[in-house]
């Protein structure tokens, strides 16, 4: 798995997980089977999640790379990257926990077509609300309609504020209940010059700032905060750990009743692992970016 969040590991700055070390196996969500064990809890065979990071084969005590055997589900093994892991974790916590969503609220979802935000586009709509997608391009704004949303938002036709808040107040005249936010800089700007008094704001992700070599520019209507009274909440999805045996069994019965779809981009090979990276602050991904190792 190649995830945007090891991009904050590449600074060498406190954070909720140390830098990465030059020289050093990046870190990450993998998943495989056991070749030898002599372990009394995991046997040739067994499908195992851990974080093992980008490498073809390790040995290793499974507490060192925190390992964990994963049932048997039928599902393909790469969900438990995606929809059935970390992902898709962080948007059931972030969606039913921070961002407290009730049925009939108005939610607008920035990243909507990546790993996260298709998660909780649908678990949205499952909860009987009306969601505003927002996706760079035609296909992945066709493939956020697909998923249920009500209105999808191109935001490289938006083009920045003025536009995304334009888009937005043709989508929600009276404003949104919840935002749940990937990409941080003009989406979260214009989030709040359209969010309803007590809104609530899940802060996941801003992947527009993650490569900034400048001093980030803040939200110019902060203000409003206040006046509004909005919640605006960060969090980590380690934090929401206790929630994966209702995440899980909520998952897998809307995967099997169809309720909850999900998209992949796989690249193949070990040496296609920083291409699969890069393209994650391209917008090269639809749904989950993977890489397929053999």
């Amino acid at each position: 798995s190649v995830d945007p969040y090891m991009r904050g590991r590449m600074y060498d700055r406190e954070s909720y997980v140390p830098p990465f070390q030059i020289g050093e196996t990046m870190q990450g969500g993998a998943i495989g089977r056991v070749t030898a064990s002599n372990h009394p809890g995991y046997g040739a065979g067994d499908l195992v999640s851990s974080m093992a990071g980008w490498r073809t084969a390790w040995t290793a005590k499974p507490e060192a790379v925190m390992a964990m055997k994963l049932p048997e589900t039928g599902l393909p093994e790469s969900a438990f990257l995606g929809v059935a892991g970390m992902p898709g974790l962080t948007a059931y916590a972030g969606i039913l926990r921070i961002a407290e969503l009730k049925e009939g609220d108005t939610v607008f979802v920035s990243g909507a077509a990546g790993a996260v935000g298709s998660t909780v586009v649908q678990i949205a709509k499952i909860k009987n609300c009306t969601v505003i997608g927002s996706a760079g391009g035609p296909e992945k704004c066709a493939t956020v309609m697909a998923l249920g949303a009500d209105h999808v938002i191109d935001y490289k036709q938006a083009r920045g504020f003025d536009g995304l808040v334009a888009a937005l107040r043709a989508a929600a005249p009276k404003g949104i209940d919840v935002y749940f936010d990937n990409v941080g800089g003009d989406h979260l700007t214009a989030a709040i010059e359209v969010a309803r008094p007590m809104a609530r704001f899940a802060e996941c992700g801003m992947i527009a700032q993650y490569n900034e070599t400048g001093t980030p520019v803040g939200p110019h209507n902060i203000i409003q905060v206040v006046g509004k009274q909005l919640k605006i909440q960060g969090f980590i999805v380690s934090t929401h750990i206790d929630m994966q045996p209702a995440f899980l069994a909520d998952m897998a019965k809307w995967i099997g009743s169809g309720q909850m779809q999900f998209n992949e981009t796989v690249m193949e090979g070990i040496d296609k692992a920083p291409d699969a990276f890069l393209g994650l602050f391209s917008g090269a991904n639809t749904g989950k970016m993977l890489v397929k190792l053999g």
